[in-house]
């Protein structure tokens, strides 16, 4: 939707513990469903929130189909009776609904908390729109208070890490670059890839840094989702959501060839 950003709230609610808040944004997301929908599923806790009030609706009669963004999403559908597809079979997607670990006012998010920011990117590029669903505590005026995942290849692990440090640097911007642990190992994504969690604190320019990310060679996605979200629908003390100000896919998220 062009023009200047607003705002629409659904009816003010009691205060509600975390876990109530997302299934709030969850239930008002699945309002955007309607039957024969080809649908991008997102990961995180929220995300899987809408899994499962998504699976009643298909018990109760309701078609679509789902292209899981993760292998713990698609072994959740599975279990609830959602079916799937793949994005092979399915490549074109009518709506995408996911989490989020931050969002800004202009819907630029950074995602990845879960490890599967790359086919997260991937389907969300696929939809024609995509919702984020989330509680009130992941909007932020300025992206950075959480850390940038960036995915990246095992190989010339260390290189890379030095890489994207000087160009942050370049742009300002400093703090830990941290490799993403399972107690002992490297976490590993469903890709394949490692993951380098990076505190760079508040990231002015996001579009700079996803151009200077995408620029190294051992970096294979970052978690910087630009101009792909549509519609937020925030969770607090009511339900509101919160249109783009310009148009998703207006623009993609970097312009290195």
């Amino acid at each position: 939707m062009l023009g200047a950003p607003k705002q629409i709230f659904w009816g003010a609610t009691r205060s509600m513990d975390a876990r109530q808040l997302k299934v709030e944004a969850a239930r008002a997301a699945l309002a955007h469903v309607s039957d024969g929908m080809r649908l991008g599923i997102g990961t995180g806790s929220t995300a899987e929130e809408f899994v499962r009030l998504l699976a009643e609706k298909v018990a109760n009669g309701l078609t679509i189909v789902g292209v899981p963004t993760s292998e713990r999403t698609a072994i959740l559908c599975r279990e609830l009776g959602v079916p799937l597809s793949t994005l092979e079979e399915t490549p074109e997607l009518d709506l995408t609904v996911d989490g989020a670990d931050e969002i800004d006012p202009a819907l630029t998010l950074i995602k990845g908390g879960g490890g599967a920011l790359l086919r997260e990117k991937i389907v969300a590029a696929a939809s024609a729109r995509m919702i984020v669903i989330a509680d009130r505590s992941k909007m932020v005026e300025t992206l950075g208070r959480f850390p940038l995942p960036i995915e990246v290849n095992p190989f010339g692990l260390r290189a890379t890490e030095i890489a994207v440090a000087a160009a942050a640097g370049r742009l300002g911007l400093s703090g830990p670059v941290t490799l993403r642990m399972t107690e002992r190992e490297p976490f590993v994504t469903d890709g394949g890839h490692f993951i380098l969690d990076a505190s760079f604190g508040r990231i002015p320019d996001t579009r700079a840094l996803s151009n200077a990310l995408h620029a190294i060679p051992g970096v294979v996605e970052h978690g910087l989702f630009i101009g792909l979200a549509s519609t937020a629908i925030i969770a607090g003390d009511g339900t509101q959501s919160v249109y783009a100000a310009r148009k998703p896919g207006s623009s993609i998220d970097h312009d290195v060839a």
